[in-house]
């Protein structure tokens, strides 16, 4: 078997078992909001998987990882657009964390990025499909804006959840540096 068949099929394998990975940390949730959403590790595998082979492979895991999410996790969904929004491509932005592959904080940048662009859809989502939901008050505040709401619903489980990631990364890259900066996926093409 050549090198170049080797490579696709540890980054085929890879990617299979970061998106069961993934599928499993979404099942343990430290908190859960009333209308989907929740902070779990669920990202951390698919910003790992995007970092070490690059965007297409990132984005590709991440729309399978979607799909589970909307079948397997019981979605919360009230019309196509919010399937194609909240799971479908909300969770395929977390693959833009392969923008940065090969670089010295890779993991760290695709983390932001990657958290950043599925935060973007939800809130686009929550501001105008999910509008029709929003109560008069929400965290204390009186709602008035429904993108002020989607914000607010948004954020409340993102930030954590990229803080969590983060401090995840920060925790593992020490002992896991080589995988985390792909060092060893760099030395294999090369």
């Amino acid at each position: 078997m050549n090198t170049n068949t080797s490579i696709k099929i540890r980054c085929l394998v890879e990617g299979a078992f970061m998106v069961a990975l993934a599928q499993i940390l979404s099942y343990i949730k430290l908190w859960e909001m009333p209308w989907g959403g929740s902070v779990c590790l669920v990202m951390m595998p698919i910003f790992f998987y995007a970092c070490r082979w690059g965007l297409k492979s990132g984005l590709l895991s991440g729309f399978v990882l979607g799909c589970l999410q909307f079948m397997l996790d019981g979605g919360f969904a009230i019309s196509i657009q919010s399937i194609i929004g909240d799971y479908l491509l909300a969770f395929t932005a977390l693959g833009l964390a392969g923008l940065f592959r090969f670089r010295k904080s890779s993991i760290f940048i695709g983390t932001i990025v990657g958290s950043l662009a599925r935060f973007l859809v939800h809130y686009v989502v929550g501001a105008t499909v999910w509008a029709m939901y929003m109560p008069e008050e929400f965290f204390g505040l009186k709602m008035s804006s429904p993108w002020i709401y989607s914000a607010l619903y948004n954020g409340s489980y993102m930030v954590p959840d990229t803080i969590l990631c983060l401090v995840v990364f920060a925790i593992l890259m020490k002992p896991m540096r080589k995988f985390l900066l792909a060092e060893d996926v760099k030395e294999k093409m090369s």
